[in-house]
This record gives C-alpha cells, structure tokens and sequence, in this order.
C-alpha cells in the first residue's frame, strides 16, 4: 500500500469554486479508493472577513469586488453551475454572500469530533444549494445536527467564542505561507493544487505524490 497522503483543503463555505472543487477531490478519492491512503483535512479561510453579519447582496459585492458586466457575472455564475453538475454539486438561487467566521469555528470543533468532513459538505450544501445563511447561529446548529453533530454542544460554541483563537491562527499561518485564493489543495505539506480542479486531475497528482513517496 502507498505511503499515506494528508490532504489540506484550505477553503470557505461561501466560495463556490470551493465547493465544486471538494466535489471533485471527492471523485478522485473514490477513484483511488483503497490504492493510496488518504488523510483529509479542512483548513479555514475566509473571503468576506469584515462583512458585516447581515452579509451583502452578492451580485453587489461582486461588482465591487472583481468590476464586469451583469451579463458577464451571470455567464460565470451559468459557468460555475455547469462544472458543478459535473461533479454531483447543485448550485441553487444565492441572493447574498456572508462571512463565515463562526462556520469555521464549527468545522474546527467538527474535526476534534470526527465529523469535518460531514460538516463541511453540509455547510456547502445548506449555503450554496439551499440558499441558507451560514453566519446565522441558528442555521449554523442545524446544519450541525444534520451532519451528524451535537446540536447542544453545537449552540454552545455559537454562543460564546470557543475555538476563535485556534481558527485566527489557522488563517494566519496559511496566509503566511501564501495562500490567498481558494480552494487551495496542499499535499504532505508541499505539493499545491490550486482552483476547482476536475476530477482527473486531482486523481492524477495525488497518484503522482504518491508513487514519488
């Protein structure tokens, strides 16, 4: 057996190349199935830090934020949807964008219960399919449960500002290593896979890290 992989995927809930190219990691890894051992790991960032909790209209913020036409953010938008029907991922009607601050404290105490990964793909869902808003507390501990978390505990952490300081220096330390787009996909450490790469891909450099040992 192949010498075990850990994965990094350093990502937000509100990205939506995040969430098709989780999708499509999650393809190559049932491509690969047993062949290589695999250790998959969510790092936070966030692409919205200073939003305020009420969020922005997202066709808004896009125009301020990377400028073009209406027409041209509806051709990515039509974009992004196809890429992501490839790979099994439903994008639904979004109307606003939100900062996910405390959706990544979750994802951190989700990890410690060994539920990331469930978290993580619900949020995703919730957010992007379902139009639900990931900021908000309440959706946040239902999203939990439905991951399989305990919704108590969940509203616990929600409450107060548990895991703040961890997922703070989490962020940092991948800044500081130069990520600052996502999702970024980084392998035993030093291999960088950038962007919501299709399946193959994916299958392919993991295949190669792992007969490189």
């Amino acid at each position: 057996m192949s010498k075990l992989l850990k994965i990094d995927f350093v990502s937000d809930v509100v990205c939506p190349w995040c969430a098709v190219g989780l999708a499509s990691l999650d393809r190559a890894l049932e491509r690969i199935g047993g062949d290589i051992p695999v250790e998959l790991h969510f790092q936070p960032f966030e692409l919205n830090p200073q939003m305020a909790p009420e969020g922005e209209d997202i066709d808004e913020h896009l125009a301020r934020k990377y400028g073009g036409t209406k027409e041209q953010r509806q051709a990515a938008r039509a974009a992004i949807r196809e890429r992501g029907a490839a790979v099994g991922f439903d994008f639904g009607p979004r109307e606003r964008t939100y900062n996910t601050f405390d959706a990544h404290r979750l994802l951190h105490w989700a990890g410690l219960e060994g539920r990331q990964r469930e978290l993580k793909q619900a949020l995703l869902k919730a957010y992007h399919s379902e139009g639900r808003n990931p900021s908000d507390a309440e959706v946040l501990a239902t999203v939990a449960a439905e991951a399989g978390l305990n919704e108590a505990r969940a509203r616990e952490i929600l409450q107060g500002d548990e895991f703040a300081e961890v997922v703070r220096a989490n962020e940092q330390h991948w800044q500081r290593l130069g990520i600052n787009s996502v999702p970024s996909v980084i392998v035993n450490n030093r291999h960088l896979i950038q962007g919501g790469q299709p399946p193959e891909v994916f299958e392919q450099a993991l295949r190669e890290i792992a007969a490189a040992g």
